[in-house]
Formats: C-alpha cells, sequence, structure tokens
C-alpha cells in the first residue's frame, strides 16, 4: 500500500516539473530566437536496470516516473522584418551565433539575432547583445557594427569638429571584410542553458566541439520569432494538468484504502 501513495507522489511530481517546462516556454513566446523544451520521462525500473550496476539510482526496486532531461528544440522558427541593419536572423538549424563577455571573457552562444552598436574605449563601435556581449565574426574576433549605423553615429558624435573630423577608413576597410559568425555544435543536445536565451558547453565536455557553419542560410534586418508552437504547448498543458489529477486520485484513494484497513482493524 505504501508503494502506491509513492508511485502517485512521483507522478504528480513529475507532472508538475512538465508544466513548469510548459510555463516557461508559454512565458518566452515573445522573445527572439527562443528555443522551447520539452521534458522527457522515464519508467523508474527501467531507469534503474538500464543504469551500471554500482550506479546509485533514484530507485533501487519498485516503479514510478520521473523526468530524466529536458531535450532543447535549436530547429528554426518564422522570421520577422525589421529593416535594420543589425538584426540578424541564423536559416540554419542548429546553430548559432557566438558571444564573448567583455568581462570574464566567457564564451556562450544564442540564436536571438537583436543586436545593436556599441562605442568602446578605442573608438570603435562592436556589434553587442542586449546584455553588452560582443558578437563573434567568422575568425573569432570581436565584431564591428554595421557600417552605416557607425557612420550615423561617428557623424553625431563629430558634427561640428571641423575639417579634424575624418573616418577611418582601416575602420571600414576591416569592416567590410568581416563576416558574422555562425557555428554549430558536435552535440547540440549537450549544450547547458544560461539564460537570457544563451547556451554555453559544459565544463569538460571535450567531445562537444564547435565548428564554423562555411555557408550558413544568414539574413539581415531580420529576426528569429520564438519557437514555441502554441497549440502544442496547451496540448501539453492540458496533458500534464490530467496526469497530475489522476496522480493526486491515486493518492487520495490509496489513503482511503489504508483507513478502511485501519477500521476494520480497530
Amino acid at each position: 500500500m505504501n508503494m502506491s501513495f509513492y508511485v502517485g507522489a512521483l507522478g504528480a511530481n513529475a507532472s508538475q516539473k512538465k508544466m513548469d517546462v510548459i510555463s516557461n516556454n508559454l512565458a518566452n513566446i515573445n522573445n527572439n530566437g527562443f528555443k522551447p523544451k520539452n521534458a522527457i520521462f522515464s519508467e523508474l525500473i527501467n531507469y534503474n536496470l538500464n543504469d551500471s550496476p554500482e550506479a546509485k539510482t533514484e530507485l533501487q526496486a519498485g516503479a514510478g516516473t520521473t523526468v530524466v532531461r529536458t531535450n532543447t528544440e535549436y530547429g528554426t522558427a518564422a522570421f520577422t522584418t525589421t529593416g535594420q541593419p543589425n538584426d540578424y536572423a541564423i536559416g540554419t538549424s542548429n546553430a548559432f551565433f557566438k558571444l564573448m563577455d567583455p568581462k570574464s571573457g566567457e564564451i556562450s552562444y544564442t540564436r536571438n539575432g537583436h543586436f545593436h552598436a556599441g562605442e568602446f574605449p578605442d573608438g570603435k563601435f562592436y556589434l553587442l547583445t542586449e546584455s553588452g556581449k560582443h558578437v563573434l565574426d567568422e575568425k573569432g574576433e570581436k565584431m564591428l557594427a554595421d557600417d552605416t549605423a557607425l557612420k550615423v553615429i561617428e557623424e553625431a558624435a563629430k558634427a561640428g569638429e571641423g575639417s579634424g573630423a575624418k573616418s577611418s577608413t582601416t575602420g571600414d576597410t576591416e569592416e567590410k571584410k568581416q563576416k558574422i559568425g555562425v557555428y554549430t555544435m558536435t552535440y547540440p543536445s549537450r549544450l547547458v542553458s544560461k539564460g537570457d536565451n544563451e547556451f554555453a558547453i559544459r565544463a569538460g565536455d571535450t567531445k562537444n566541439v564547435e565548428s564554423l557553419v562555411e555557408k550558413p542560410v544568414l539574413e539581415t534586418g531580420t529576426l528569429e520569432a520564438s519557437g514555441t508552437d502554441m497549440a502544442k504547448e496547451m496540448t501539453r498543458l492540458i496533458e500534464s494538468q490530467r496526469a497530475f489529477t489522476y496522480a493526486l486520485k491515486m493518492v487520495q484513494t490509496s489513503d482511503e484504502v489504508e483507513g478502511t484497513i485501519n477500521q476494520l482493524r480497530g
């Protein structure tokens, strides 16, 4: 009888975790480049049998279910035209923009191509994310901002300086040679979510190596919409709610049976 309590509680807990994942997907339905997640379930008895003999699993004997992982779907979503020169959208699945934190040098990846021009102490305007991280080019170097946006900002900053205000041809030449980098991974499913639509290679994962996509599908002046499918998520939400209700009903029924047995014993 105690096992029925346990199985019911496990089922309710797993359903709650799935609803948490669905809630997160729905909350990010308007965030550019967001990639939805899906909770993957496993029966505990199979989970234990398939593990190594010496492993300490969540349940040594019995039944029930648990969420073993959450998969992220890195497919391509719909595109939205913005007309902004510093907006980019990747039309290739399992591909990402490469980012670098200017303070820590930490590398991360994203599919959110909503970038802007930011001025740094060296006098150049670099392509930055909304959180202030550098966007890297195909060589892994900091990407300069779009030429047209750069000139508009420079002209506004240098207005009234007279003949001394000259454009940097070196910077223009360097910028024209640059191409925004699009990268993929050996195992995209192993990427760790860092928040803000950013992902990173798990520490110590030497097999998950990045590689440059030679000819990516890349659109300028366009953003990739959120990958959340409202109809699909609402269907999953209804399934999870019903599973949660049935699991609690199992706990309630077990409690009633246990109470009846105790009354008979008395």
